[in-house]
């Protein structure tokens, strides 16, 4: 199923939740902080345990879990619903997910959406969900989405390049972001936290990446 990516408006802090609809205006992202993000998340690689599952990540529609997955659209047809978002690589995908709106904003202002939109990559993103930006404050938020550099280095410490599933992070329990920053999992079951975020609804499945909605914006400490 072949869909065309919508224009993510960036407005009134629409950002930070995946809107990444922007990928539809046809733009390259200028050189700087997308171009940056691209080649490192070429070169990075995910710290594993020596115990980690040997899988590709992959997941289906079947394998999400989380009490916040009760929130994404019911309907099939629904291109922010689960079967919506499968075959969309995962900026675009975000960007018709109504739980990730501000992420959506914050990601085409950084010029990511390119970068997230690779079909020949792989990725596990860890995505904030709107209220998790709304807690930031304005002002923080604002000043934020005002400050590319920053933006860049906080949104792709969200990000780990490599394709992981719930069982992948939770054996690996360290992960290496794209940013270069850490990442602690821990936990069993169905409840999982990244650092202090706890994860909302996981292993959802897009072309190009598993996705975890979490309840926080974690911010980088290096």
């Amino acid at each position: 199923m072949r869909k065309t990516p919508r224009l993510a408006a960036v407005g009134a802090l629409a950002g930070l939740a995946l809107s990444l609809a922007a990928c539809g205006n046809g733009e390259q992202p200028p050189t700087g902080s997308g171009d940056t993000a691209s080649s490192t998340a070429a070169a990075a690689t995910t710290t594993t345990s020596s115990s980690m599952a040997m899988s590709d990540g992959v997941t289906k529609t079947d394998d999400v879990f989380g009490a916040g997955c009760a929130s994404l659209p019911a309907e099939t047809t629904n291109e922010g619903s689960l079967d919506g978002m499968v075959d969309d690589p995962v900026a675009t995908a975000a960007s018709n997910n109504p739980l990730l709106t501000k992420l959506v904003a914050a990601v085409t202002a950084a010029d990511l959406v390119d970068t997230l939109n690779k079909t020949d990559a792989g990725y596990t993103v860890f995505a904030p969900y709107d209220p998790a930006f709304d807690a930031l404050g304005a002002d923080t938020l604002n000043a934020v989405l005002a400050d590319k550099p920053k933006l860049t280095s906080i949104l792709t410490y969200h990000v780990v390049p490599q394709r992981m599933d719930k069982d992948g992070i939770l054996d690996a329990a360290t992960l290496t972001t794209v940013q270069g920053g850490s990442l602690k999992v821990a936990g069993s079951g169905d409840d999982l936290t990244v650092n202090d975020a706890k994860v909302l609804c996981g292993n959802i499945p897009t072309a190009n990446a598993t996705v975890f909605v979490i309840d926080k914006v974690m911010m980088p400490t290096g």
